[in-house]
């Protein structure tokens, strides 16, 4: 898979995503060229594998609270799929 833009690789995933809408309610009007449609398309491509990973680096980070037999706590990598 290709690189992401650094335009792109550098936007914080709220920025990213507030993009994103506002590409996918362009399309949605119908009212852009095509050719303005399809690099629309692709960027909005990129901004949402940008969102992904973000979002997987995220949910790598979370950790979860359990308690061991002896009631202790104890953190733990969640396990979220």
């Amino acid at each position: 898979m290709a690189e992401l833009p650094p335009e792109i690789a550098a936007m914080s995933f709220e920025d990213a995503l507030a993009e994103l809408e506002r590409i996918v309610r362009a399309l949605e009007t119908g009212a852009t060229r095509l050719d303005d449609a399809i690099n629309a398309y692709e960027r909005g491509a990129l901004l949402k594998r940008h969102c992904e990973a973000k979002l997987k680096d995220a949910q790598a980070k979370v950790e979860r609270i359990s308690f061991g037999p002896d009631g202790q706590p104890a953190v733990e990598p969640a396990n979220i799929q």
